[in-house]
């Protein structure tokens, strides 16, 4: 495991540690991983709506993908 160095804002950092106390995360570097894989899972929720977004709007490729891939080149 890496260790980031991150300058926050006086807010941010309050926050932080008012989580803390409250119990949400054992401790700052605990909350601050956890905030971020529940960012990564909210970004890749965003990108599977995208994309049934753009099957809904017929914005999908029907076939072999090799043929598909020689028509786009």
């Amino acid at each position: 495991m890496s260790t980031i160095s991150v300058p926050i804002p006086p807010k941010l950092e309050t926050f932080i540690n008012e989580m803390v106390k409250s119990g949400a995360a054992s401790n700052k570097a605990d909350l601050v991983r956890r905030a971020i894989a529940h960012y990564a899972e909210d970004q890749a929720v965003q990108a599977v709506l995208r994309s049934e977004q753009e099957a809904a709007s017929g914005k999908v490729l029907h076939g072999d993908p090799k043929e598909l891939m020689n028509k786009l080149s």
